[in-house]
């Protein structure tokens, strides 16, 4: 059993969280003093559900963000880059596609992400992954640039699970209008969930159970990002990163821009992270910190008093404190080593990186991954040492 104490959670009091096989129990007083428990005290420091990023291309995050202006749609931008960034996208493409996708997971799992919905070429399992790649979706990339969508969404002995596709990811007529043969063709009446849908309107968007909206990568490649304030009234909306190809790796900055818009409110843009993506994706006791509940944990120093929106917004990793997949601890700061006591065999399972200076302990061997990465690529920036 594990218990983290004297944590600050939105909306409620200062409290104890007590974790027994992956799910997080009520508040267990009598067991406080116990042996079999491993305790750990927090002081100033802010608890939340795992966070769940409802879009990524996991083998594109080690792209730096490509754009050379503001472009009308999505097909103009890819046009663009590949004439004009070639050697920049050759470099990257060096590396295996393999080792991308691992780093993509950690740039996730940094963030405070415990779940990622992976976009894009389907992902091999993988069993020592620190964080839950979801792909339990059916996947076409876009209408413009997916051949046989038609057939595809509507194939009869497809899986049936929800259809997730980019949509509306411009500025332009085009853009508008690709979405309404999204919604003519699909017969068969297939759960549909649009990423982007900058050129979405309300009308369009009740015939989707949700769209995943990417204010960062909106703004950098199209200048534009949809009318999250209409569209919410209609649909589900659920927050997304995007890669790095056309997005910054900190989620958290990622965030402000998304707050500064007022698009969503507070509760609204926090809970697009949690509680509606878990109800959207099918995860099972997800997004909340409740008994019963998967213990996706993340613990975070914040700056300031209290469980406000504005300590929670104010993050960055630097500030994370722990991280929790179902109840397995994945990431910690070096300020815990000394409570967690481990083992020299269980310290193995970890391996230390500087995210800002600060030091951090990751399931698995995230230094011995970046060296791979470099020797592929030698002059690839990452966010970490």
């Amino acid at each position: 059993m594990l218990a983290l104490h004297n944590l600050h959670i939105i909306h409620e009091n200062v409290k104890d969280i007590f974790i027994d096989n992956g799910l997080i129990l009520s508040a267990v007083p009598d067991a406080a003093g116990s042996n079999t428990i491993q305790h750990l005290y927090f002081d100033n420091c802010i608890a939340f559900p795992g966070l769940i990023n409802s879009h990524d291309h996991l083998d594109f995050d080690l792209f730096p963000q490509l754009g050379n202006r503001i472009y009308k749609d999505y097909v103009e931008w890819g046009n663009d880059i590949h004439a004009v960034n070639k050697p920049a996208i050759n470099a990257v493409l060096q590396v295996p596609r393999h080792l991308r996708v691992k780093w993509g997971v950690y740039k996730n799992l940094l963030a405070g992400v415990t779940t990622v919905v992976h976009h894009g070429h389907y992902v091999e399992e993988m069993p020592d992954a620190p964080i839950r790649v979801f792909q339990d979706c059916n996947m076409l990339h876009s209408i413009q640039l997916e051949k046989r969508w038609r057939l595809k969404l509507n194939n009869p002995f497809a899986e049936k699970r929800p259809w997730v596709v980019h949509i509306g990811e411009g500025t332009n007529t085009k853009a508008h209008r690709e979405i309404n043969s999204l919604i003519r063709w699909n017969i068969l009446g297939r759960k549909l969930i649009g990423i982007h849908g900058i050129a979405l309107d309300a009308k369009q968007a009740r015939s989707l159970a949700a769209l995943v909206w990417c204010p960062d990568s909106n703004f950098f490649l199209i200048g534009a990002t949809a009318d999250i304030r209409q569209l919410k009234a209609v649909t589900n909306i659920v927050f997304g990163t995007d890669s790095t190809v056309s997005a910054d790796w900190n989620l958290w900055e990622q965030l402000r821009l998304a707050r500064k818009t007022g698009l969503l409110t507070d509760e609204e843009l926090f809970h697009s992270l949690t509680t509606v993506p878990a109800d959207l994706w099918g995860l099972n006791n997800t997004g909340a910190l409740k008994a019963g509940m998967d213990a996706d944990i993340v613990v975070a120093k914040q700056h300031g008093a209290g469980a406000s929106m504005d300590a929670f917004f104010g993050l960055d990793p630097a500030d994370i404190q722990l991280v929790l997949s179902k109840g397995k601890i994945v990431l910690f700061d070096q300020l815990l080593l000394e409570q967690l006591n481990f083992s020299d065999e269980q310290l193995k399972e970890y391996s230390p990186v500087l995210v800002d200076g600060v030091c951090k302990y990751v399931k698995g061997d995230l230094p011995a991954l970046i060296k791979d990465i470099h020797g592929y690529a030698p002059g690839l920036q990452l966010p970490v040492e």
